[in-house]
């Protein structure tokens, strides 16, 4: 399945951000590229031939392979912070808002999976500037999470010792789905993700 085609929940990944169509094909190649191969093995003239195009053609829209990645890191960290906004500022208690969370994320990580590898595990190869930008971002999607939790100690739901700590571990247990999910394994990307919600609450100790 090429990252075009990945699903979550039947959705389509269009880019549609990324114009014109000719930067769209390129992105979507380097994607692929830089999943499968890794950043530094991964040369433009692959990037290039994924997209039926000529090294010469990729420059025209992109000025180094580290813009590439850039693109592409700056555009998934900006949605999973507004999966994770969403959740976090919706109604409900901290149980439920925090189920949101985790569910929704878990998805974006299992139905995006070739480019949730890209955006999560790819960060040491961009240079100091855009690497400051993207932890900047995920300074901010720790925050979404680590503020649900903390409502729901405050609110006596959750009985967490360790804030900090905890906030850590849900966001990478939801990342390291990106790693092993299967297309054709036995969950589609919805059943992870009610089953890691399940998870998180028990971690969290929400009452049932």
């Amino acid at each position: 399945m090429s990252t075009a085609e990945e699903t979550s929940g039947g959705e389509i990944e269009p880019w549609d951000e990324v114009t014109p169509d000719a930067a769209r094909r390129l992105l979507v190649a380097a994607v692929e590229a830089f999943a499968e191969r890794g950043y530094h093995a991964t040369t433009t003239r692959d990037i290039a031939g994924r997209a039926g195009m000529s090294p010469a053609a990729l420059y025209i829209h992109y000025k180094t392979k580290e813009e590439l990645l850039h693109r592409i890191s700056r555009i998934g960290h900006d949605r999973a912070l507004a999966i994770l906004r969403t959740a976090a500022e919706g109604e409900g208690t901290a149980s439920q808002r925090l189920a949101d969370a985790v569910g929704s994320f878990v998805r974006w990580h299992a139905g995006r999976r070739t480019t949730a590898r890209v955006v999560q595990y790819e960060l040491d190869a961009l240079g100091p500037s855009a690497r400051a930008e993207i932890l900047a971002l995920r300074r901010q999607v720790d925050a979404q999470v680590r503020g649900i939790i903390e409502d729901g100690v405050a609110s006596g739901e959750f009985d967490v010792p360790d804030v900090h700590g905890t906030t850590l571990a849900v966001l990478s247990l939801c990342i390291d789905v990106a790693r092993w999910f299967n297309v054709d394994g036995p969950r589609t990307p919805d059943e992870v993700g009610a089953l890691y919600a399940d998870l998180v609450l028990r971690m969290v100790g929400a009452a049932e």
